[in-house]
C-alpha cells in the first residue's frame, strides 16, 4: 500500500521545494519507490517548443535522481508567478479537486512513499471563481494526509511556525513535526527558536537544514514512519 505526506511551509520561497527534494532522495536512496506530486505551480517558463515546464517538479526530480515522468508530477502549471487562483483566472485551466486527487491516486498504484508539496503557505488559494473555491487545506484534508511544516529557521519564525500550527490544528489536519530551513547551529538564537517551536507548538522539530545543505538529518526508516 501507497503511503503519502504533505509538505506545507509557513510562507512563500522558505524552502519547500528545496526540503521536499531532499526527502525524496533520502527515500530513494534508501531504495523505495518515491514519487514526488504538487497539485499546481506557478511561475513557469516555457521550453523552446512553447511548453509550459514544471520548474518546482523538474528540479525535485533533477536533485532526488528518481526518474518519475514529469507529466506524473503536476496537473496544474500556470506561467504567472501569483498563487494558482489568479493564475488560472488569468490563463484559463482552473484547479479542479477531482483531478488532483486522480492524480495522487494514480501515483498510489505506481510508488510506494508520494511527497506532496504545497503552494505559498497553508492558506493559499487554489481556485476562487465560477462558483467555486478551493484552498490547500481542502487538497490536504480529501486526500487525508498528515503535514510537515518547512520554516525558516531565523528571526520571526517562532511566530510564523506556530500560528501555522495552530491553524492546522483547528482545521483538523495532522502536523507530524517541523523541518528549519537555512539554519545556524552556531546562533543562540536559532537554537532558541527550535526550542520554543517544540514548547509552544507541541511537536518536534525532526531536523535542522544549513544553508546549502545536502542531506537532511532524518534517518530513512524515521522518515518512512512519517508517512500516511
Amino acid at each position: 500500500m501507497s503511503r503519502g505526506i504533505f509538505v506545507t511551509g509557513t510562507g512563500t520561497d522558505v524552502g519547500k521545494t528545496y526540503v521536499t527534494a531532499l526527502l525524496v532522495r533520502t527515500l530513494r536512496k534508501a531504495g523505495v519507490k518515491a514519487a514526488y506530486y504538487k497539485a499546481a505551480v506557478s511561475g513557469n517558463e516555457r521550453d523552446v517548443h512553447g511548453r509550459l515546464i514544471p520548474g518546482d517538479a523538474d528540479w525535485v526530480r533533477a536533485v532526488s535522481g528518481i526518474a518519475q515522468p514529469l507529466e506524473s508530477m503536476v496537473p496544474y502549471i500556470y506561467e504567472q508567478a501569483v498563487s494558482p487562483h489568479l493564475a488560472a483566472r488569468k490563463e484559463g485551466n482552473p484547479v479542479e479537486l477531482s483531478v488532483v486527487c486522480q492524480g495522487y491516486e494514480k501515483l498510489c498504484q505506481e510508488y510506494e512513499y508520494i511527497t506532496m508539496e504545497g503552494s505559498g503557505g497553508i492558506l493559499c488559494p487554489m481556485r476562487q471563481e465560477e462558483g467555486k473555491e478551493l484552498w490547500l487545506e481542502d487538497i490536504i484534508r480529501e486526500l487525508q494526509l498528515p503535514c510537515l511544516v518547512v520554516a525558516e529557521a531565523g528571526l520571526g519564525t517562532i511566530n510564523h511556525t506556530i500560528l501555522t500550527l495552530e491553524y492546522l490544528k483547528m482545521r483538523g489536519i495532522e502536523a507530524r513535526g517541523v523541518i528549519l530551513n537555512h539554519f545556524h547551529p552556531e546562533l543562540e538564537m536559532e537554537q532558541e527558536n527550535r526550542s520554543m517551536i517544540e514548547q509552544r507548538g507541541k511537536v518536534p522539530v525532526l531536523a535542522c537544514i544549513p544553508n546549502y545543505g545536502e542531506e537532511v538529518d532524518i534517518p530513512a526508516e524515521k522518515l518512512m514512519e512519517l508517512y500516511q
